[in-house]
């Protein structure tokens, strides 16, 4: 149920103009900054497809993902849907840690899925993304669609740029991923578009959630 500020905030925005939207944008920032600053851990995102399922090694691996990082005490981060942010969510509540859920509205609802802890509503994909990138300390890319390639694109330039401290980012599956590292170092390294030690410093390839965690673990103890 919108809360009374969502309803005079959604009336102000509907009134035509595009300036009004400011203020629901500026409603949805301070309700999210509210919510994810009462956070008391480290926050990972893991990321991937909302179309796996619970069939998937994938989903199995992200859960076990999640759980391992749960006990070393960071929050996890998702979406908050169905599929591998499911399979995150479900692997920290059931740890017993922090499970953020940052759903974002889309004309074909998806819902919030029932192992989110904390979770936060988003109209706004350039706000949502922010708080990804505020709250988290490092991602895990699981396969995924172009929303996943997306989230990656954007950590991989924040770091590379240095807007963002270092932003360590594990790709889940070399089956999935190797081509895209491959067709980085070989394609765009030699077109001169990018640099090879950029690729090594920022992207780590893993097959397991041991090594996946184990190099997140290692990279933000420095």
């Amino acid at each position: 149920m919108p809360t009374t500020r969502q309803n005079f905030i959604d009336d102000l925005a509907s009134s035509g103009t595009e300036s009004w939207r400011t203020f629901r944008i500026l409603a949805e920032s301070v309700t999210a900054l509210d919510k994810l600053n009462d956070v008391q851990h480290d926050g990972i995102s893991i990321f991937g497809s909302a179309r796996l399922k619970e069939d998937s090694r994938y989903y199995r691996d992200a859960e076990k993902i999640a759980s391992l990082l749960a006990q070393k005490g960071f929050a996890v981060i998702t979406g908050g849907g169905p599929g591998i942010m499911e399979a995150a969510n479900k692997g920290a509540a059931e740890a017993g840690g922090e499970s953020i859920g940052l759903r974002i509205e889309l004309p074909h609802e998806q819902g919030c899925n029932k192992y989110v802890t904390t979770r936060c509503d988003f109209r706004y994909f350039f706000l949502r993304k922010f708080m990804f990138v505020k709250y988290s300390r490092a991602y895990v890319v699981m396969p995924g669609g172009m929303g996943t390639i997306d989230e990656l694109s954007e950590a991989f330039v924040l770091a590379q740029t240095g807007r963002i401290r270092p932003f360590p980012i594990v790709l889940y599956g070399s089956d999935f991923w190797q081509g895209l590292v491959d067709w980085l170092k070989k394609t765009m390294v030699a077109a001169g578009t990018i640099r090879t030690e950029e690729v090594d410093r920022l992207i780590t390839v893993c097959d397991t959630p041991e090594d996946a965690v184990a190099v997140l673990y290692r990279a933000l103890l420095v």
